[in-house]
């Protein structure tokens, strides 16, 4: 099952919805012609996750509207939200991928190493993102991203995906310079010697609107993993251009390795993310470095922080 979510581009209120061949049963429908509970219907995706038996009841609703006869609006009708707009907590991994520390000139570390972003840094896939004053480099990762769907508290490996409720893409932008990454800095230049900032800014999450159940990935390392970057200026001004294209089963720490080692310390609610690492191919390490300017990718990025930024 996939779950979009949406909002009206009028009043801002998020919905979600059963998107099937790009067709979408809205939880409106889903509850006045499949007869899901209508609080559940007028709920977001976050909160629909930490109800009881969620996933069965969307399902038979959806089944309902299909033996209806309903058939759906096109996914085109829809403004996309992002599919979890204020987790409770979203745990990313850094140096998760072989390849991505290979580029860096690095050693693969030894533990998974965990830094935190907030919901201040969630945007929908194509909203803006805020280019803060003071940085010259920001750079894009695609990402994996992981949805628990039930309360994980020291939780093995062995029973970790039945903690999971999905996967969405995250995009992890990072400030470079403020990161500290060699590449990225002018001379005299030194990073803030943490992540927080680099990495936490507001409106440095994009996420895709879908959330895919995990019915639906059964063999979750086994995923293609691709970024692109689209010059906003220049003579490929407007051209995708393919920079990340990896596989999942570079991991370094799989999913289920992931969450025996967060839950052992942090407990994971229903609707956190987990952020799972990027593959090589980003911009600091290329040759030159190319850093995401005004305009340049899917989600366009505002020079400056503006006053109508949000």
């Amino acid at each position: 099952m996939r779950l979009l979510s949406h909002r009206d581009p009028a009043t801002g209120k998020r919905s979600f919805g059963v998107v099937a061949m790009d067709l979408v049963i809205t939880a409106d429908e889903l509850a006045s012609v499949g007869g899901l509970d209508a609080t559940d219907a007028l709920l977001d995706t976050y909160w629909l996750l930490a109800s009881d038996d969620w996933e069965a009841r969307v399902k038979a609703a959806y089944a309902a509207c299909v033996e209806a006869g309903l058939a759906g609006r096109h996914v085109s009708e829809f403004t996309a939200a992002a599919a979890i707009q204020t987790p409770e907590k979203i745990v990313c991994v850094g140096l998760n991928y072989r390849d991505h520390v290979a580029e860096g000139g690095r050693a693969a570390p030894e533990r998974p190493i965990l830094f935190a972003k907030f919901a201040n840094a969630v945007v929908a896939d194509g909203d803006p993102i805020i280019h803060p004053a003071g940085s010259h480099a920001l750079d894009l990762e695609a990402e994996l991203g992981v949805v628990i769907g039930k309360r994980a508290r020291r939780v093995a490996a062995a029973d970790a995906y039945e903690h999971v409720a999905g996967y969405v893409v995250t995009n992890d932008i990072s400030a470079r310079d403020w990161q500290g990454v060699k590449g990225a800095l002018r001379d005299g230049e030194v990073g803030d010697g943490q992540w927080l900032r680099a990495k936490g800014s507001d409106t440095f999450l994009p996420m895709s609107a879908i959330i895919v159940t995990r019915e639906e990935v059964p063999l979750p390392h086994e995923l293609p993993i691709r970024g692109w970057y689209i010059p906003g200026s220049g003579p490929d001004a407007g051209t995708p251009v393919l920079w990340q294209d990896a596989s999942t089963s570079d991991m370094i720490w799989q999913i289920p390795e992931l969450i025996e080692y967060i839950s052992a310390v942090i407990t994971l609610e229903p609707g956190d993310i987990i952020s799972t690492g990027t593959p090589s191919g980003v911009g600091v390490f290329r040759d030159p470095p190319v850093f995401l300017q005004p305009g340049g990718i899917d989600n366009p990025i505002v020079a400056e922080e503006v006053a109508a930024e949000r």
